[in-house]
């Protein structure tokens, strides 16, 4: 078998025993490895409930981590989210990844709890279970320090231990499977972390094949403006959309009762260079180095948390939204779900967070104390409790991004489709409707939204199982990558086949959703963005969402889906009819 090692681990907890297990080829064919392995492997599991012994908790990489294809030393880290109910699954980049593929394992499934705190110990000849009590209580940092030297490490911090519903999972090297609570469905299995280490390289069926198609994907990358242009990813990573964002009138404000934030600037990427003089690191391998650290090693923050600590909670002192998100990765904390969660509070309270407030009250969050303690159970259960569920921004339960969905009507549209709830990242409709220059004028229209989300869905999800950075296709196509692929394993995947796929596991995991309850009414956007408009200036109107259209452009949506007029399946055999 070429790309894949064909080979899972399985880890029981409470037995505190693990085996080695084949995975059928037909299902790596199938599946590929990451988002859609995992998929695959849940059918057994999508009704358990989220913290029960029996809830799986899967990291899996996909067929091209460790070789040299571009962006893709990543895995998917797969379970089902104490924050939505929904299977949810996090695209993680970095050494961790690598190891668990040269450790000659696709996948590492985990059940059961075990009696006491636990380290989970990988190697080529399988896995060790050592006593972790001295660690339970530490912080990120501290534990990854503790386990230097055993291999590639990730861990879970406090806010994993006690079971905050959007508690992460930290890799060594700065990265996280940071949204959705998967710390939390670590932390109930009394895991404090999990090392690996292994040098078993996968083989390459083509590597003169792999080597051109390799060349051409570098070679887009190069001529990608948005990857190594003079303000692109690559200069200034992700901060370097705070300032495009503003101008495209769409920065959450104020818990999205605004789309503009005068102090931005503040924290945009030249503010950050000018503060920190960073240079360039990136996941091991991947020629983008899109992360930024200082000159001490340590990680500055991208986009999405620098912009919810800021204007979403009427905050512009660069030093002081920097600490609170250093502070989310010490304890383990999502900082996007943290931040929305203190807007939410700020909004019910009537008064926003101050600077001085944001570390006492992450940290009271996380012990479940004083002021922290109505704000550990995320946004929508707060907004409930409060009497005000409006005041959550958030769809099945997971606090929107820093895209304005007034913005972007595709945006709009992504958000309520994706199966984990309100992430941008499952359609990804960045390229389209806001890196363009000039602005496009689309962006402010729901026709063809439909037809361009259900594509995009289809092609992530199989980027999402391959498993390559979707940055990577700013650049390059999935054409490119179908032909890496193919050189990698010998299989014959086309672009179309792809695709193929990538509808199988989007339509796998909606019939999860589908039984569980979820429906047209899950779909949906907050009432404000249909009621309110966003900040005007500079010539750019924000309007409300037109609820017709969006309706209209919803059930055009389910149509292509196959979907009745409730987002819910026709075929009630969907799941019997799969080959695999």
């Amino acid at each position: 078998m070429f790309g894949w090692h064909g080979r899972l681990l399985q880890v029981d907890l409470s037995a505190g025993r693990a085996r080695t297990e084949s995975l059928p080829e037909e299902w790596l064919h199938h599946y590929l490895g990451g988002r859609g392995i995992a998929v695959r492997l849940f059918r057994d599991f999508f009704q358990t409930e989220p913290y029960s012994p029996e809830m799986p908790l899967i990291f899996a990489t996909g067929p091209l981590c460790a070789t040299a294809a571009p962006t893709a030393e990543r895995m998917a880290v797969v379970s089902r989210s104490p924050l939505t109910r929904t299977l949810y699954d996090c695209s993680v980049g970095g050494r961790f990844a690598q190891q668990l593929k040269c450790a000659g394992f696709d996948v590492v499934q985990i059940v059961g709890r075990a009696a006491v705190p636990m380290v989970l110990a990988i190697t080529p000849s399988g896995a060790e279970l050592l006593p972790a009590d001295s660690l339970w209580g530490s912080t990120v940092p501290t534990t990854i320090a503790a386990l230097n030297g055993r291999g590639s490490v990730v861990a879970i911090g406090p806010a994993g231990e006690h079971l905050v519903p959007f508690a992460t999972i930290i890799t060594d090297d700065g990265n996280a499977a940071d949204r959705g609570g998967l710390g939390a469905v670590m932390g109930s299995k009394r895991l404090k972390a999990v090392v690996v280490s292994g040098a078993k390289l996968p083989e390459i069926a083509d590597p003169a094949r792999f080597e051109r198609a390799h060349n051409d994907i570098l070679r887009l990358f190069r001529a990608a403006p948005v990857l190594f242009g003079e303000l692109g990813f690559g200069a200034y990573g992700t901060p370097t959309l705070v300032d495009l964002l503003a101008q495209r009138r769409m920065t959450p404000t104020e818990n999205f009762r605004k789309t503009f934030f005068a102090a931005a600037a503040n924290y945009s990427g030249p503010a950050l260079r000018a503060a920190y003089a960073p240079h360039k690191v990136g996941c091991c391998g991947c020629p983008l180095q899109c992360q930024k650290v200082t000159a001490d090693g340590a990680y500055l923050p991208g986009y999405e948390a620098l912009s919810h600590f800021g204007a979403l909670n009427n905050i512009g002192d660069l030093a002081a939204i920097i600490t609170a998100i250093r502070t989310c990765h010490e304890l383990g904390l999502d900082p996007v779900s943290a931040a929305a969660t203190l807007a939410t509070w700020g909004e019910v309270r009537g008064a926003f967070v101050t600077e001085a407030e944001l570390v006492p009250l992450l940290r009271d969050l996380v012990w479940r104390r004083g002021a922290g303690e109505p704000l550990c159970v995320g946004s929508r259960q707060l907004a409930l409790a409060a009497g005000k569920p409006e005041v959550s921004m958030s769809v099945k339960g997971l606090e929107l991004p820093a895209y304005d969905p007034r913005g972007a009507y595709g945006m709009a549209l992504a958000y309520c489709t994706n199966n984990h709830g309100g992430c941008h990242l499952g359609a990804y409709p960045l390229a389209h409707e806001i890196l363009r220059k000039p602005a496009p004028t689309d962006r402010f229209s729901f026709a063809g939204k439909a037809r361009m989300i259900k594509i995009a869905e289809d092609i992530n999800a199989a980027v999402d199982s391959l498993v390559a950075c979707k940055f990577a296709f700013l650049g390059a196509g999935i054409e490119e990558y179908a032909e890496l692929l193919a050189a990698v394993t010998g299989v014959d995947f086309t672009p179309e086949r792809l695709k193929e796929i990538g509808e199988c596991i989007y339509l796998t995991e909606r019939w999860y959703n589908d039984v569980n309850g979820f429906s047209v009414i899950d779909d949906c956007l907050p009432e404000r963005f249909f009621r309110e408009a966003g900040s005007r200036g500079d010539g750019i109107e924000v309007p409300p969402l037109d609820r017709a259209r969006f309706d209209e452009e919803l059930q055009k949506y389910y149509r292509m889906r196959g979907l009745d007029a409730h987002g819910r399946f026709v075929d009630r055999n969907f799941l019997v009819s799969l080959t695999c």
